[in-house]
């Protein structure tokens, strides 16, 4: 547990702390009053490293940014799967 003081004197160590997963605990008039520590998400939400890590997805292979084609203009009335034949050829 550290003192306001400290936490003043010594944020952006404790923020690099807090980013490797330790959580500190502020005082205030020597009184537990706030909690430092790592963003995690909120609870019932899951975050894709969990996914990966439970099998339920597999990690993208590319790490680089999609590339898409231009736009294609598309009728009113027009059939999906036929549109999608003209593109493709």
């Amino acid at each position: 547990m550290i003192g306001i003081r400290e936490l003043r004197a010594d944020l952006a160590a404790l923020v690099r702390r807090a980013g490797t997963g330790q959580r500190v605990i502020v005082s205030v008039d020597g009184r537990a009053t706030a909690q430092l520590g790592p963003i995690e998400a909120e609870q019932g939400q899951t975050v894709l490293a969990d996914l990966i890590a439970a099998g339920a997805v597999v990690a993208p292979r590319r790490t680089d940014a999609a590339r898409l084609g231009a736009p294609v203009a598309v009728y009113s009335g027009v059939r999906l799967d036929r549109a999608l034949k003209e593109l493709r050829g």
